[in-house]
């Protein structure tokens, strides 16, 4: 446990419960309950609010549904081509629409790596089905892709033809790109110049060079260096060519903050008119946060690792900025922490409880995340509810 050097503990009566998931271990919603759980065990009677958050990467669908939005389901392509079944959420006129759901490294078969013919193809069919179902603000959150295609499957699957020399469409994934010749963007969907796009995102990447998507991204997809060199020359050549029918923006866009999010599919949702937010930014709002938040005497949030990339743009530091602007106490929940009590304090959180407190072995604490969570969570309580 790290006690942040923040003085003046309050009682608190009502606890928000705003986590991420624990990657491997426990989903968003699994995580509000088992706290709630550890809570009530203390403190029976005990008012608990639990919203699952998200940063728009995988389990962004999810968490719009345990806030009351309703899951669709559509049949579209895997990266690999294969149908999968995806998800996205919708209520009230606004689709939340996961990438990741079609695209993302978990449809890919275990040990399997497609790094240079992954596609997002499906979620263009994801984009498309959100029009369908009468979307008319789109929040489109992006991460834990399989792809580093620029987003020109998603193109395609929205009217975009992209072909080589000989006048056929070029292969799929970021390394068929080198082969392109033309893109005609005119079959694009017209129903997108109608809705608002929201691109979601936690990196800021541009399309390509030293942090360019291929670079930075393209190894944990499974890129060799020479895949990866690969891939950013044919990205670099892929907005090259866009240019001609999009004109001097398709360079800016590829220069822009969140192209390179999710293998650049961020690059091709900025050629659709999309607007870059911070993804935690975005889905507090869309969750309804700030009306809990006002709710509450103490958050609870947390994610697998509070690490130094906890600080730059994930679910946890978002919680803790908008709660500390509220004037609320925030502690944090994780299975492994590596940061001091002197930075936790800076962003916001009173103290952080890590799984490894209550159990050192940390094979055991992935395996048995949840009871000991709760386990966790009863020590929150006598810490600050008592």
């Amino acid at each position: 446990m790290a006690d942040a050097a923040v003085s003046g503990t309050r009682k608190a009566q009502r606890v928000l419960v705003a986590a991420d998931k624990f990657k491997g271990s426990l989903t968003a919603v699994e995580v509000a309950e088992r706290v709630a759980a550890g809570l009530r065990r203390v403190l029976p009677d005990l008012a608990v609010e639990t919203l699952p958050v998200a940063d728009g990467g995988d389990g962004t669908v999810a968490a719009a549904v345990a806030a009351g939005f309703e899951r669709r389901e559509v049949r579209v392509a895997g990266p690999l081509g294969d149908e999968v079944t995806a998800a996205f959420a919708l209520r009230d006129g606004t689709a939340v629409v996961e990438m990741a759901e079609a695209s993302g490294l978990q449809r890919l078969p275990a040990g399997v790596f497609a790094p240079l013919t992954a596609s997002t193809y499906g979620s263009g069919e994801l984009l498309r089905a959100a029009l369908d179902a009468g979307a008319r603000t789109i929040v489109f959150g992006v991460g834990g892709s399989a792809t580093t295609d620029g987003g020109a499957g998603m193109l395609s699957a929205l009217g975009a033809r992209f072909q080589d020399a000989a006048g056929k469409p070029v292969p799929p994934g970021g390394g068929g790109l080198a082969e392109l010749a033309t893109a005609d963007l005119s079959g694009l969907d017209p129903r997108l110049a109608e809705i608002e796009l929201v691109l979601a995102s936690d990196v800021d990447n541009p399309l390509t060079g030293p942090k360019g998507a291929p670079a930075v991204y393209g190894p944990q997809k499974g890129a060799s260096p020479e895949d990866v060199a690969a891939l950013d020359a044919a990205l670099a050549h892929f907005a090259k060519v866009l240019q001609g029918p999009a004109g001097a923006k398709a360079a800016d866009y590829a220069a822009s903050p969140g192209a390179g999010a999710a293998g650049g599919i961020g690059y091709g949702a900025l050629l659709l008119g999309a607007r870059f937010r911070p993804g935690i930014e975005v889905m507090l709002d869309v969750l309804g946060f700030a009306p809990a938040l006002d709710r509450a005497d103490l958050v609870i949030t947390g994610e697998g690792s509070l690490d130094e990339q906890t600080l730059h743009g994930k679910a946890p530091a978002g919680v803790a900025a908008a709660a500390r602007a509220a004037d609320k106490d925030v502690v944090a929940v994780c299975g492994r922490l590596a940061l001091p009590p002197q930075v936790l304090g800076r962003a916001g959180f009173r103290r952080a409880y890590p799984l490894t407190d209550a159990e050192p072995d940390v094979a055991k604490c992935i395996a048995e995340a949840g009871p000991i969570l709760e386990r966790v969570a009863e020590r929150i309580a006598r810490d600050f509810l008592t």
